[in-house]
């Protein structure tokens, strides 16, 4: 027996004899089974001796491991493991340090198979509950040395490969003994996860590659498997406050390794991320992203990239959760990497800040960065509500720059270059935002804030960033997927086949064409006389006229829609435009489409009979006057158009004659439609605040109070009212332009002028108001009593307030 000096041995400690019988002569014996069941007894049945046992087996283990007798080592574990799991009294704490010990001895030699025997008894150590709680405990070696062997570069793969692994479980074990125990060290503090996250990242990037693994392999758990499934846990122990820590070390590991530019293993390290965490935590992982991309503005175009593609998937697995109370804010950073990235797009180089001075960019790379900074504007849309995609739509619009107004780029890239490029891209950007929005309020969707803006854009002498315009108008108007069956124009025979979703028209719609129908027309017009128009752009209007009626069109907003088509019928006629051959005869194809379409809706036979028969004439002696004929690639297209006439045009007269027939308004129909110009047609021209300023009527002035006399109520007859109507239209033509000459007065008169008519109306007035004030403040009832005028009528005489006399019971 180690330890028995002649006579003394029956003299040692019972606890000694005990722990010295469970140790076999050989070693490859291993633990003496009966021996140990005493020992356990005789630990449970004294617990005060806990203690001594533990420190006992440790000095054992210590002289073992000096001596190499490994044997022995692992015997000493076993049965430090079996007290461990039996033993669950108040004293097990000084149990544990002996424990404790031991295993750091273990993980501090150099032999593998030691540190994978430590680490076992560690873990199992881990999986244990205690009762009472330590307060001088500390596993920071155990963090350090756990993190070592995750970095493992040993020379045999396979040895490697089960440090790594027990590293791996050591970690796990640290966390789990430590992150729900508030006596303990904070495992999350930033020095042990700067030390814990990036290795489990190493091991979980070390095994990408690895594919190819034996049938046998597969069946035990990979060290990627087993680094997943520790990181999934460490996440989803994580608090609230817990998640910066958490993702730091993250983010602080892409950036070291350069491993943004390749994608693919950060997006996998943040869905392990987004799907871990608890989902009302999502928008902090988003915040922090957005941080370290602005952080990163003046880095490579790749890693920018790469950031902002972890975001978008970032945002679709977080849904609702993903913007969280900042929503702006949000949107303000993409929006601020977007304008970035045209800036140096259009210098073609930045300056880093640093001793590298400035760095020359690739314009392919800044491309591919403003595209996956579009995807991810639309993808953090989709996960709003209605109400704060509108908010969006709206934060973006006011981004748009407009030439003269706020030119939104910083002075190195002004000009008309960088203006047209934020203009594109934020645009795109709203196409995003905007594709699937729904809505059953277009009043509130499409408020005039958002509406004016957008559609004065439609108006620039740039086709793309017209075509961007009516895809957003065309996702707005569109709220029953009608829009992908008219990809293209075409003369349908019978529009039943196409299985159009149309509803009746609210009291919101209405109120909504009522207020914007005309500007929609107008736009509509001057879109299709726009000489750099092309086949796009007439698609996407014939869609927008198709949208139009059948989602807003009331019976008013249909003739409308007729005149505008007829309109644009005679603005392919006219010889005052000097337009392309192809634009006449794409306008003359689109209002030929259109009318056959709304000839269908509206269900009048006549008027559908008058259609089809000068198609069907188009058909026969001018087929490039149809879209299947112009719409196509390599148009033949005549020479000019000054023989078309007759019997391949449609008549207003002969439309107004038959819609009249089914209770149309003919008086509306026969008027041609004409669009109103204004000083917006051209956004090159600055806004004046002229436009903005709105006059109340003169005769206004003239209603005064004291000439307000009682006149006999109107009789009001069938013919007054068949009067009002027909009259509406040119009341509203006389009231256009009276306000034009109202807003061109103030744009043009002279300031002195100016100033003499505002001054003038402040006087007038100020002695209506007065007036007013005589009126209706009268002074009260005085004691005195009344006193007589002059001419025999009594007046009220005014006495001040202050000389009055009140009634005691008034007073107080």
């Amino acid at each position: 027996m180690y330890g028995v000096c002649g006579c003394c041995g029956a003299l040692r400690p019972r606890y000694k004899r005990l722990v010295d019988n469970i140790f076999p002569e050989d070693p490859e014996d291993g633990l003496v089974k009966a021996n140990m069941e005493k020992l356990t007894f005789y630990a449970l049945s004294a617990p005060e001796k806990l203690d001594r046992i533990g420190a006992y087996l440790s000095e054992r283990l210590s002289r073992d491991v000096a001596r190499h007798r490994y044997g022995y080592v692992c015997i000493a574990m076993e049965a430090l493991d079996q007290l461990l799991m039996a033993c669950h009294c108040q004293s097990i704490n000084l149990f544990v340090e002996s424990f404790l010990k031991m295993v750091r001895k273990l993980l501090e030699s150099d032999k593998p198979n030691l540190q994978i025997l430590g680490t076992n008894s560690f873990v199992k150590f881990a999986n244990i509950e205690e009762d009472t709680p330590s307060y001088h405990r500390s596993y920071d070696f155990f963090v350090s040395r756990f993190s070592e062997m995750c970095h493992s570069s040993y020379e045999d793969p396979d040895i490697r490969t089960k440090i790594r692994m027990a590293g791996i479980k050591g970690l796990q074990g640290v966390v789990r003994k430590t992150v729900n125990d508030e006596l303990q060290a904070n495992i999350w503090d930033p020095q042990h996860m700067d030390k814990i996250v990036p290795s489990l990242l190493f091991n979980l990037q070390s095994g990408e590659g690895v594919e190819s693994r034996s049938p046998s392999e597969k069946e035990k758990e990979s060290p990627v498997e087993l680094t997943e499934r520790c990181f999934r846990e460490l996440l989803g122990r994580a608090a609230y406050g817990n998640i910066k820590n958490a993702v730091s070390p993250v983010l602080m590991h892409l950036d070291n390794h350069s491993l943004w530019e390749g994608k693919t293993f950060a997006v996998r390290c943040f869905k392990i991320i987004m799907y871990s965490i608890q989902s009302q935590h999502s928008h902090l992982v988003i915040q922090q992203l957005l941080g370290h991309l602005d952080a990163n503005s003046k880095s490579s175009a790749t890693v920018r990239a790469g950031i902002v593609e972890v975001l978008l998937e970032a945002a679709a697995i977080a849904a609702s959760g993903s913007v969280g109370p900042t929503v702006l804010e949000v949107f303000n950073t993409l929006l601020r990497q977007l304008r970035l990235s045209v800036d140096f797009e259009l210098t073609g180089s930045y300056d880093t800040g640093s001793s590298m001075g400035t760095k020359i960019i690739k314009s392919h790379g800044e491309r591919q960065l403003q595209e996956a900074v579009i995807r991810t504007i639309g993808s953090f849309a989709n996960t709003l509500p209605t109400y704060q995609r509108s908010e969006v739509m709206l934060f973006i619009m006011g981004k748009i720059p407009v030439p003269g107004v706020h030119p939104a780029l910083s002075s190195s890239c002004s000009g008309p270059e960088g203006t047209r490029m934020i203009q594109i891209m934020l645009l795109k950007s709203l196409v995003q935002v905007t594709a699937g929005f729904q809505t059953t309020n277009m009043l509130t969707a499409l408020p005039s804030s958002f509406l004016e803006p957008l559609l004065s854009f439609s108006l620039t002498e740039d086709p793309e960033v017209r075509l961007l315009v009516i895809h957003i108008l065309l996702s707005l108007i569109d709220r029953h997927d009608n829009r992908p069956k008219f990809s293209a124009i075409s003369i349908i025979s019978d529009i039943s086949v196409l299985k159009l979703k149309v509803d009746k028209c609210s009291r919101q719609d209405n109120l909504f064409m009522k207020k914007h129908g005309q500007q929609l027309y107008r736009h509509i017009y001057l879109g299709c006389k726009e000489q750099s128009s092309g086949r796009q752009h007439y698609e996407n209007l014939y869609n927008l006229l198709a949208l139009l009626s059948m989602e807003l069109a009331n019976e008013e907003v249909v003739v409308d829609l007729i005149r505008l088509a007829l309109a644009l019928q005679d603005l392919a006629l006219s010889t005052e435009e000097s337009m392309p051959v192809f634009n006449r005869c794409a306008i003359h194809a689109l209002a030929g489409a259109y009318l056959n379409l709304i000839c269908q809706l509206t269900t009048v036979p006549a008027f559908c009979q008058h259609i089809h028969e000068v198609i069907e004439v188009r058909q026969k002696e001018a087929p490039f006057l149809l879209p299947e004929d112009i719409f196509i690639e390599g148009p033949k297209l005549p020479p000019s158009l000054e023989k078309v006439e007759g019997e391949v045009l449609f008549l207003q007269s002969k439309i107004t004659e038959v819609l009249g027939g089914s209770g149309y308004n003919i008086d509306r129909l026969a008027t041609p439609y004409i669009p109103q110009y204004t000083d917006e047609d051209r956004l090159s021209k600055r806004k004046s605040i002229g436009d903005n300023i709105s006059l109340p009527p003169e005769d206004e002035s003239r209603n005064s109070p004291e000439k307000e006399e009682r006149t006999p109520a109107e009789e009001i007859t069938f013919e007054t009212l068949k009067n009002a109507i027909v009259d509406s239209v040119g009341m509203e033509e006389q009231e256009r332009e009276r306000r034009r000459q109202v807003v061109e007065k103030f744009q043009k008169a002279p300031f002195e002028e100016i100033a003499a008519h505002c001054g003038a109306r402040a006087t007038l007035l100020q002695s209506k108001l007065n007036q007013i004030f005589e009126i209706t403040i009268r002074p009260p009832p005085s004691p005195s009593g009344t006193i007589s005028s002059g001419y025999g009528q009594t007046q009220s005489r005014s006495v001040p307030v202050y000389e009055m006399k009140f009634p005691d019971l008034c007073v107080y």
